[in-house]
């Protein structure tokens, strides 16, 4: 019965299925590598982001429900409103390193590998500094 509604409301032109420009997609892939989120979100969290992004640079006004920190920071530095429903969300926009606790070395966020280069220990993930808090709307 629910794809049945799905088709009909597709049909219908009630719904609407669409996907992002590559443009978007390149703006969500930047901030959220810049802020070291990359490689916690999904391809589909990606496309969300990447969708509200071009509903907000239409000038509508979207919101993004999730109690995914990733996403939420991402939407926060892009500019995009974020809900969350089982937890307070984020407080402040950060940006994450990772680093090894064995040897210290530090390792860019979007680092390729989960261990040390240098000794071989699986590697953690901390906030670089502390920006500015997040205001909720």
């Amino acid at each position: 019965m629910t794809l049945f509604k799905f088709k009909t409301a597709v049909e219908s032109k009630r719904l609407t299925i669409k996907s992002p420009s590559e443009n978007a997609l390149a703006k969500v892939q930047s901030s959220s590598v810049g802020l070291g989120d990359s490689f916690l979100l999904s391809e589909t969290d990606k496309h969300v982001l990447a969708l509200a992004l071009e509903l907000k640079d239409s000038g509508y006004d979207p919101q993004i429900i999730s109690d995914d920190y990733s996403m939420q920071n991402v939407a926060t530095q892009l500019g995009i409103k974020v809900t969350s429903l089982a937890t307070q969300g984020i407080r402040r926009l950060l940006t994450w390193i990772r680093y090894c606790p064995a040897c210290h070395k530090g390792y860019p966020a979007n680092h390729r590998s989960d261990v040390c280069d240098i000794c071989g220990t699986a590697l953690k993930r901390k906030p670089a500094r502390k920006n500015t808090p997040v205001t909720k709307a």
